[in-house]
């Protein structure tokens, strides 16, 4: 088959979703299949293109052509909120410049959100079939966002509506949506609305082999002597919850100095977050080490991984987490309890609770039989659920699926 991976998103991608493109990719050119892989080029969306081939599309220029033909008093829901009017150019802008780089030749394109998912299938070819990934909820973290000083104006339920319509637009369009979890598929199905037919679950995969021989490798950061690591690992923006991590450490500092905690990562919050660290003074205990490619040498030096996210799917985190055999601190947040289980394979919180995460840390400094075992379940675990070839073959069987029922709606 020949298969184009495509997202809305820049890519490479701080989060999840490009290190799953990337191993999927591998994945099924091992088995013989033709992958491309499309999504923005930057931040700012200036260009769309197919990594792999090295062809792009600038979107600058499709903007005023957007913007002549979708004026204000021809479209006025567009302009009524200015996340709606943001999402939406940029939206038609990834069209277009997709239709111009030319998806006629896939068997199968399988996109990676919501907003991919909308747009490639306006343009897709009558016999090319649509598998879509969502890997989060877009409407519960624009909720999120629209409660906030910056967007929650006059016109906030307007741009609700606006992202739920797109949820359910984004799980509707393709022959088959894949899920990692039933958190997700329950969210689908139940509050925006998707067929439960057309939803299938199963989990990621992950590169197993690479990500241990990665934790062999050696990096010029040493554990302190006489101290137990903490670490982190992800983008620092508000959803993670990195500012409920600090205040709980504050906690912890309050009680025992026997820890480090290492934050790994980059994103809008690093700043911050940073000058929250010294407001508490936590700077000789907390330390940034910003964006790094040794995440998996890092990890083998830790003892205990803690993802205080406010709202998550499947994140690769706690996946590399598992596989390094560390404890794991999370909260309850969205699909997380299905990845982590309670008190087995490591501890659940409350999300957006400080001193629940504080709890749990001095539990496990104290326990240190307690954390080890955890760690180890948390190991034979992944080692089992997480395997790529697994991943591989669920997902072709689902491309075969959709290309039938592709031919059979023609």
């Amino acid at each position: 088959m020949k298969i184009l991976l495509a997202t809305y998103w820049p890519v490479p991608h701080l989060g999840g979703v490009w290190p799953y493109m990337e191993q999927l990719k591998m994945g099924l050119e091992a088995l013989g299949h033709e992958v491309d892989l499309l999504g923005y080029g930057d931040v700012s969306g200036n260009l769309v293109y197919i990594v792999n081939q090295g062809r792009q599309i600038d979107t600058d220029p499709l903007l005023p052509v957007l913007k002549a033909k979708l004026r204000p008093d021809l479209y006025p829901v567009l302009y009524e909120h200015v996340l709606i009017e943001y999402t939406e150019f940029r939206r038609y802008a990834y069209e277009l410049a997709v239709a111009y780089l030319g998806i006629e030749s896939y068997d199968v394109i399988h996109t990676q959100d919501i907003f991919s998912t909308v747009a490639i299938d306006r343009i897709r070819h009558s016999h090319t079939a649509l598998v879509a990934s969502i890997h989060g909820c877009v409407a519960h973290e624009m909720r999120y966002h629209l409660a906030t000083d910056e967007f929650n104006t006059p016109t906030s339920h307007i741009a609700r509506t606006y992202f739920d319509w797109m949820e359910h637009n984004g799980g509707s369009a393709a022959e088959y949506t894949v899920l990692a979890n039933n958190w997700m598929k329950n969210n689908l199905s139940q509050e925006f609305r998707v067929a439960p037919d057309s939803l299938k679950v199963f989990q990621y995969g992950y590169d197993i082999p690479k990500f241990l021989d990665g934790m062999k490798a050696s990096s010029e950061l040493r554990r302190p002597p006489g101290k137990k690591v903490i670490v982190y690992t992800g983008r620092l923006v508000e959803l993670k919850g990195v500012h409920h991590l600090l205040a709980a450490l504050a906690q912890l500092k309050a009680v025992r100095q026997d820890w480090v905690c290492w934050i790994v990562g980059d994103g809008d919050k690093a700043t911050e977050l940073t000058q929250q660290c010294l407001m508490n003074g936590l700077e000789d205990m907390v330390v940034f080490w910003g964006r790094r490619d040794d995440i998996p040498a890092l990890l083998g030096q830790s003892d205990i991984y803690v993802l205080p996210s406010l709202i998550e799917n499947q994140p690769m985190s706690i996946i590399e987490a598992q596989l390094a055999g560390l404890a794991i601190i999370t909260t309850n947040a969205g699909g997380l309890p299905e990845m982590t289980e309670h008190r087995v394979t490591g501890l659940l919180t409350p999300v957006g609770d400080p001193n629940s995460l504080f709890q749990a840390f001095d539990e496990l400094l104290k326990n240190n039989k307690l954390r080890r075992l955890l760690g180890a379940r948390a190991h034979k675990w992944a080692m089992r659920h997480w395997s790529m070839s697994t991943m591989v073959q669920r997902m072709t069987s689902v491309y075969e699926q959709a290309i039938h029922k592709r031919k059979n709606r023609r």
